[in-house]
């Protein structure tokens, strides 16, 4: 009889954080520390050593595999600020997602009522928050993957694991970044125009819980107060209701799109989620998704609660008259500047501005993860305090030149929704498909193939229709001109 030769496991490098806080990997067989070669005592009975389990290895998915993958976490995460720290809960799940999901572009919501009107104007953001809200859950159940013991930590991560690294990049690389960025740059661009800005160095995301708590909070209270004082001074005099249609058939679809898109870009922050719940410890026992989607029916409860009033209570108020760039911020100094307290109005303002800076921080962390990790795979070891505050430095005043140079980029909100469309509404739905992959025609599989698709098709009227509107009806450009 054959001798049965036994296998060693290599030794694991990774840090205990990533040890402590991943699901099953603490019972992984491949585990296995260097002290466990040592006799055992003699009241104890003996541990038998690993042998691989008699079945046939194939190429592609097998248990071994599996559990090679268990092993497989990179240990350069608790270098970057993203995963640094898992020690998050369901209310830091909710700040975050409360500041990421809501901030000025609810203001807007009301410029696409005067297009699409009462009725569709209602029905279509219903059915997009609905739409946004199915997505999101899709996105807190596909972070981790308990048979395999992998989390994604970043949106990113999860359509390279999906579509491939090419794909991935190809489809979500550069929306991801437009998001990001341009939010950043759209912050800054808002937020200067009220008042200077600053820029405050924070290590990682679960530190910044505080700052999107403050965030969240002003969000809620400027949403709120511009609503109330709307609808508190009453509608306005010649207000009136009748959509604003083009001339022709074309001019007239093409006007609907780009309402549809300034719904859209209402509806952020899908690019976060991952990132967000990455903070959360996970086991079999307690997985992340538990607390994270807790959180999120918290934050978006309030966001509901903000969104709805302040679209019908700001097109009540304004109908046609709203002003399509800045929406109901802008509405409120021109037709309210003169009869309300300054007290208000600057509150108003202020909440404005902190909301926009605490936002900043949040959408802007991703891009620092990035950054580091470019220095963190080049040179093995996390990034010096002095590098770490450089990046920031200069990732604050990129996305500040970018907002001086070109501040008409704020008048773009619905080619902007039209690009980040698929990363909120399409691709969790792809993504749920290949990673569940659910039976065959059953009503997951039809409705994620249906929204899906309908989702990249809507994307792509969105954009055309947006040049289209854009080109037609003109851009005030002014480089290096804000006001």
């Amino acid at each position: 009889m054959a001798e049965t030769k036994e296998i060693k496991s290599p030794p694991v490098s990774c840090p205990p954080s990533q040890l402590q806080y991943s699901p099953s990997l603490t019972r992984s067989p491949l585990l296995h520390s260097e002290n466990e070669d040592t006799p055992h005592p003699k009241n104890k009975t003996p541990r038998m050593p690993f042998t691989p389990p008699r079945f046939n290895l194939t190429p592609l998915a097998s248990p071994m595999r599996k559990a090679f993958k268990l092993t497989k976490l990179d240990p350069q995460d608790a270098w970057l600020p993203i995963t640094e720290s898992r020690n998050g809960n369901k209310y830091y799940a909710a700040f975050h997602t409360l500041c990421s999901g809501i901030g000025i572009q609810a203001l807007v919501i009301p410029v696409a009522f005067t297009i699409l009107g009462w009725t569709w104007g209602i029905i279509s953001l219903t059915i997009a928050f609905i739409w946004q809200l199915y997505t999101l859950w899709l996105l807190v159940h596909l972070h981790e993957s308990r048979e395999e013991g992998v989390r994604y930590n970043r949106y990113l991560e999860l359509c390279f694991a999906t579509f491939g690294e090419k794909w991935g990049k190809l489809l979500a690389l550069f929306p991801i970044l437009y998001l990001s960025a341009g939010t950043c740059t759209t912050l800054i661009i808002i937020g200067g125009s009220t008042a200077r800005t600053f820029y405050e160095i924070l290590p990682n995301l679960n530190s910044i819980a505080g700052v999107s708590l403050i965030g969240a909070v002003t969000a809620v209270g400027y949403c709120t107060s511009i609503w109330v004082i709307s609808v508190g001074q009453g509608t306005l005099p010649g207000v009136s209701y009748n959509p604003v249609r083009g001339e022709n058939n074309v001019e007239k679809t093409l006007g609907v799109l780009n309402a549809f898109g300034i719904i859209a870009f209402a509806f952020r922050g899908h690019n976060l989620i991952l990132e967000i719940q990455a903070t959360m410890p996970s086991s079999d026992k307690h997985p992340s998704h538990v607390p994270m989607w807790k959180g999120v029916k918290i934050a978006y409860t309030l966001i509901a609660a903000c969104l709805f009033p302040v679209a019908i209570a700001g097109y009540w108020a304004y109908g046609q008259l709203i002003p399509a760039n800045g929406g109901m911020l802008t509405a409120l100094y021109q037709f309210h500047s003169h009869d309300m307290s300054r007290f208000v109005l600057a509150l108003t303002s202020f909440s404005v501005v902190v909301n926009c800076l605490c936002s900043f921080q949040i959408y802007s962390m991703p891009i620092f993860d990035d950054m580091e990790s470019k220095y963190t795979k080049k040179m093995n070891k996390p990034c010096p305090w002095w590098l770490r505050t450089s990046i920031r430095i200069f990732s604050g005043f990129v996305s500040f030149f970018v907002g001086v140079a070109t501040p008409f980029l704020a008048s773009l909100a619905g080619l902007i929704g039209g690009v980040a469309l698929p990363v909120t509404l399409a691709y969790p739905c792809f993504m749920w498909l290949k990673v569940k992959s659910p039976k065959k025609y059953s009503v997951m599989w039809c409705l994620n193939w249906f929204l899906g698709t309908f989702g990249i098709g809507l994307s792509g009227l969105l954009i055309g229709a947006s040049i289209y509107v854009i080109i037609e009806t003109g851009v005030k450009v002014s480089f290096f001109n804000p006001k």
